[in-house]
């Protein structure tokens, strides 16, 4: 309760006058029986005109749930118990459904998260943003087409005469996002919320990103509620910053001020947990076996020809060669297309390649028919990005992790179970755990499940597809701290594809840069990332968030 008392008299020493958002000793409750009674407990700040308020916290820390009740969008099993939310002089928590509607997207937009879940799967991209101007019964049909066009242009899509056709499966990731931004636009809002609008998206990419919001924000006089967990997003974007813990807002202050002498131990724990570019390079045996030796290998994909498309080939993979040796750990860094998951799905026999060799212990898999694979697929092991996704949801833990072994046979149910409780332990949970759902779990729980998985079969090679990039900051240290013990541990060899190149920079050995299938840099993360000779690289570096910002 202290924090927040803090964050009362430091919001209302600022000038209310300028504040175009009052938010004043909000709570939301919880439904029965979980973990706290609140998602958000009693917390008062102010989003000032023309500004850019960047709230950072873990998951759980009651961000999206305080954007989501500014929004009235809050789903049916929580709600808010106390204060106030002032707009305009109206408080938002007391009006009606319908107006609530007609100041969403016109006075408050949102940008959300995950733009292919946000967006209609079923409706092509100009029908979407035209659709936010229909409802508001904004302009006719003709001037909502044209602005339609200017919006598309204006978050700096390619060719919006065509991109407009388009459904949102077609689209990059990034694109999507800005066609997303294009939809919050639409209408002029005076508020613009961006609820972890560059989480998944590569460095180049949310560079993008965030110099469009902050140059349409300029432009617009907008304000700005950013939503996110990167400290180095905060240090590229913010004017003001709010910290939250367990639905408490713990410390808030001018950006340079929080990012260079926070107060909070919360606040200090975060910094301290953020990636960093590692000034040495690990050491490492160098009369290590290799183990895995790829050469020549290339995939291309062919699409089809469509109405407002032509066909296109695109070489994901373009004659790559790489070496793996026991023990060692090959970073693959590269934008979204770039070829990296690609490479690792092929790696792992996932996808056939086109043409190449795939040596592992002296035998090439690239060409082995499933069936000749299956004594060979144990020792060469996958994490996947979205833990969630990778986990069935109707299956406890217990199988997630048994089901394979068991059905490769070697192994009875209770040495299974036995082995999975050991590796459990050995990724941090509890053996209760075995009994129990992937929901039941975090993120980063359903990580380390999906970690305690892979190695059931005691790899002998780990791909590990953008294993951390959508965890915060703290519980991807602890991902990256287990990943370097296990390796060490049990000699392990690694593959870690990534887009975030500080961390690249702290548990590879070396690391190739791809670019459009091809590898066109390659070497230790200290001649990569200090010196980098080719140009695609020395944009990577340069977009790394909040390079300038010194941690503390």
């Amino acid at each position: 309760m202290m924090a927040n008392t803090l964050s009362v008299e430091a919001t209302t020493a600022a000038s209310p006058r300028d504040a175009v958002l009052s938010v004043r000793g909000l709570s939301v409750r919880l439904p029965k029986n979980m973990e706290r009674t609140f998602a958000v407990e009693n917390i008062s700040f102010d989003l000032m005109k023309g500004e850019i308020l960047c709230i950072i916290g873990e998951s759980g820390s009651g961000k999206s749930v305080t954007a989501n009740t500014i929004m009235g969008l809050l789903p049916q099993t929580i709600r808010a118990t106390g204060g106030s939310i002032l707009l305009g002089g109206r408080d938002l928590l007391k009006l009606p459904e319908r107006e609530l509607l007609s100041l969403r997207g016109r006075t408050v937009s949102m940008i959300f998260q995950d733009p292919l879940s946000a967006l209609n799967p079923l409706m092509r991209i100009g029908d979407q943003i035209a659709e936010v101007m229909k409802v508001h019964a904004a302009s006719t049909v003709y001037s909502r087409r044209a602005k339609v066009l200017e919006l598309l242009e204006e978050v700096g899509l390619p060719d919006p005469k065509v991109l407009q056709h388009q459904y949102p499966f077609r689209l990059s990731g990034g694109q999507r996002q800005r066609v997303m931004i294009a939809m919050a636009l639409a209408l002029d809002p005076d508020i613009l919320i961006a609820d972890e609008p560059t989480t998944a998206l590569d460095v180049t990419t949310q560079a993008q990103i965030l110099e469009l919001i902050r140059r349409i924000q300029r432009r617009k006089k907008m304000s700005v509620m950013f939503i996110t967990h990167d400290f180095g997003v905060v240090a590229d974007i913010a004017d003001r910053v709010l910290v939250m813990e367990k639905g408490s807002l713990v410390e808030q202050g001018d950006v340079k001020d929080v990012l260079e002498r926070p107060t909070h131990p919360y606040t200090r724990k975060l910094i301290a947990a953020v990636p960093r570019m590692s000034q040495s390079d690990r050491e490492g045996s160098a009369d290590a076996r290799v183990l895995l030796k790829i050469e020549h290998l290339s995939k291309t994909y062919h699409t089809s020809a469509g109405i407002f498309r032509s066909p296109r080939i695109v070489k994901a993979v373009d004659d790559v060669n790489i070496t793996l040796s026991e023990g060692r750990t090959l970073g693959v860094v590269g934008e979204s297309g770039s070829g990296k998951s690609t490479l690792g799905k092929i790696i792992v026999k996932l996808m056939d390649s086109d043409s190449g060799r795939i040596v592992f212990r002296g035998t090439d898999i690239a060409k082995m028919s499933d069936k000749d694979f299956r004594t060979q697929r144990p020792f060469i092991q996958m994490v996947f990005q979205d833990p969630f996704a990778s986990l069935n949801p109707r299956h406890t833990v217990f199988t997630a992790l048994t089901a394979g072994p068991l059905a490769h046979g070697g192994m009875t149910v209770a040495a299974a179970r036995e082995k999975a409780a050991h590796l459990l332990d050995l990724v941090g949970l509890d053996e209760k755990a075995l009994s129990r759902y992937p929901h039941e779990f975090s993120g980063g729980q359903r990580q380390r499940i999906g970690i305690a998985r892979a190695l059931m079969f005691d790899p002998q090679v780990l791909v590990a597809d953008e294993a951390v990039s959508a965890l915060d900051v703290s519980i991807q240290a602890q991902i990256l701290d287990l990943l370097t013990r296990i390796q060490k541990k049990m000699g392990i060899a690694m593959i870690f594809i990534t887009h975030d190149l500080r961390i690249a920079s702290k548990i590879c050995d070396e690391i190739i840069v791809m670019h459009r299938g091809q590898i066109v840099e390659n070497g230790s993360p200290s001649s990569i990332f200090r010196q980098p000779s080719h140009e695609y690289t020395q944009r990577l570096v340069a977009s790394i968030p909040g390079a300038d910002w010194v941690v503390p």
